[in-house]
């Protein structure tokens, strides 16, 4: 759909001054959709109402939508950039990335004696039970109530005490020291309220208060010649130690830092964001929300965003690729926390493990929120960074040759959707333009007859209407320069590599513009090629087989009388197989169109004679 205002809002866009400012764009009921700041007001608002090949569907939607468009003019880029915040806050407009504050309020739940528990919550929902909170993020809430958990033995199962005390053996969790088993009535009531209230304090206090409080307690039982209750506390104070220890290797580097990763597909990305205070990892958050090309563009949206909402900021963000803007960001970041804040992008170290992890994250989450699983998307996403793609390649066609000396010409095309085979979009190609061997030519065949087909039934809905996010070939660089004319003949625009094997038939690298690009060290993108390129050669194989076979057997029925190749042909489409066609009787042979008499006869006595 076209904007019917589109020269007209251009003509009004070219008027604009070469000035900062921010622009408001509305749809016809006069309501805010989309606010943003420019360097200059004409370049910039100009653009969206101009040519729409380089804009995202975001902003295609976007600009179909626009029914005037309003500014404010600023002093400077920065003054923008504030103005800009506080207007999207006010207003929430439908076309910003809004990032909605998932965190809301945590308690800790304290079910009352006998045989209490502890447990995470969102709400006050048991008027019998003791709350300890509010916290904010209920990431640091779980965590501390799983510690605590493990550490006092508490039971982690759905049983109901004292309801079910009795009733049946420990489980695994009593025996590897994760549970004090009150089901098979192996600790004491008195006790399991010790327990319970120790875990309490440990969460109040926290680990060193705790182990203080621990290791006066064991001491007094030493001296008192309590063995057996200093063992029991030496026990706790030791698995409080494994416990921190644990978490202090996390990063120690990070005393207070925000970490930020994007995935994205061609309609939704993940943002995930890992927070470290003190050098701990201390919560986590992610957001979906609609992709776009432009991911400079898209980390400064979503870091602006995110801190928009009244978060704590930290003297340090990393982030996983560039932004847009950066020194202007820091400087608006800066100034909202009254000190000094850092903005960077790891190469190596620590720092990039824990990009690493966060991008492990905002895959998985996205994977989820797909319905595919994480490793796959995490694979996509790592593709299109090695190819140097502008989005993830959701649908990625490959195809291969196969041939017997130039005999039997045939290709097989397999299509991957989001990591997986998509077999219903599978096709088959029998070369028609020439004998011989010529796998070039054969490649430029197929592509060519493909994108026929797409021209076709773009608008039907059929697998052949989909347009490919990108093209692998089996091969190396002379099949991908074969097709890349055809491609470009029809006015596409398909990214096309080949994928290299090594001398053992695996595959060892992506062929790219006269270069290879190395896959060996990215074992997701290095598994999700090889899982191509074997099923594209199986697929292309397969077919070969078929094709040789049914034409080895069409040559031998064109030694029966009266049998040349169309007839032979016939009878392999209708019969299938030679042991049903052996099998078929006169009347059945004379069923078959073009089978005379005299042929049914000559068939039944040639497999008479064999």
């Amino acid at each position: 759909m076209t904007n019917p205002k589109l020269r007209q809002l251009r003509e009004k866009s070219m008027k604009l001054p070469l000035s900062p400012g921010v622009y408001i764009m509305k749809n016809k009921a006069g309501k805010i959709i989309y606010i943003g700041k420019a360097k200059a007001l004409k370049n910039r608002v100009s653009q969206y109402f101009g040519s729409p090949n380089g804009h995202s569907i975001k902003v295609r939607k976007m600009v179909e939508n626009v029914d005037d468009f309003d500014y404010i003019l600023t002093d400077s880029e920065f003054e923008a950039l504030v103005l800009e915040c506080s207007l999207i806050k006010q207003n929430m407009p439908k076309y910003n990335i809004l990032l909605k504050d998932s965190k809301g309020y945590s308690y800790i739940k304290i079910t009352p004696n006998p045989w209490g528990n502890i447990s995470a919550c969102f709400r006050k929902d048991d008027e019998k039970a003791s709350y300890l909170g509010p916290y904010t993020g209920n990431f640091s809430v779980t965590n501390a109530v799983d510690e605590a958990k493990e550490i006092f033995k508490l039971p982690t199962c759905s049983k109901v005490f004292p309801r079910d005390i009795g009733k049946s053996r420990p489980c695994l969790n009593y025996f590897i020291s994760r549970c004090c088993a009150p089901c098979a009535r192996k600790i004491s009531e008195r006790e399991y309220e010790e327990n319970l209230a120790e875990a309490i304090e440990f969460i109040k206090g926290g680990s060193k208060k705790t182990l203080a409080l621990l290791n006066e307690r064991m001491l007094n039982a030493s001296e008192n010649l309590d063995f057996e209750k200093a063992a029991i506390l030496r026990d706790k104070i030791s698995a409080i130690e494994k416990i921190s220890s644990k978490q202090k290797v996390v990063c120690h580097n990070a005393k207070n830092q925000d970490v930020f990763a994007v995935a994205q597909s061609s309609e939704r990305a993940c943002l995930a964001v890992l927070n470290f205070r003190g050098g701990l990892l201390c919560g986590s958050d992610h957001f979906i929300f609609e992709s776009s090309e432009s991911l400079e563009n898209t980390r400064n949206e979503l870091v602006t965003s995110y801190y928009m909402m009244n978060r704590d900021i930290p003297s340090k963000i990393i982030v996983d690729g560039e932004i847009a803007d950066a020194e202007l960001l820091t400087r608006w970041l800066e100034e909202k926390r009254g000190k000094k804040t850092e903005i960077t992008i790891p190469q190596r170290g620590e720092t990039a493990k824990l990009i690493e992890m966060c991008l492990s994250n905002a895959s998985q989450k996205l994977g989820e929120y797909l319905g595919r699983r994480g490793t796959e998307t995490a694979a996509l996403d790592e593709l299109a960074k090695i190819l140097g793609l502008c989005k993830t390649p959701e649908y990625i066609e490959s195809y291969d040759i196969s041939h017997t000396a130039g005999a039997d010409n045939v290709a097989g095309m397999v299509v991957f959707k989001n990591g997986r085979p998509f077999k219903q979009a599978y096709k088959r190609f029998s070369i028609k333009g020439f004998d011989g061997q010529d796998d070039y030519g054969s490649m430029r065949e197929v592509i060519s007859r493909r994108l026929n087909r797409y021209v076709e039934e773009k608008d039907t809905g059929s697998t052949f209407g989909i347009l490919p996010d990108l093209i692998l070939l089996d091969g190396g660089q002379g099949q991908v320069n074969a097709v890349l004319p055809v491609i470009e003949a029809f006015g596409l625009d398909i990214p096309v590599f080949g994928m290299v094997k090594d001398n053992k038939h695996r595959t060892r690298a992506i062929a790219s513009g006269g270069n290879e690009i190395s896959i060996s060290d990215g074992r997701r993108v290095f598994t999700l090629i090889s899982t191509i390129q074997e099923e594209v050669h199986r697929f292309a194989i397969s077919y070969h087989k078929q094709k040789h076979s049914k034409n080895s057997i069409a040559t031998k029925l064109t030694e029966i009388e009266g049998i040349g190749e169309r007839k032979a042909a016939i009878l392999l489409k209708t019969f299938k197989t030679v042991s049903k066609l052996k099998a078929a009787s006169r009347e059945e042979l004379i069923q078959v169109k073009g089978i005379s008499k005299k042929d049914a006869e000559n068939i039944v006595k040639y497999f008479a004679e064999k």
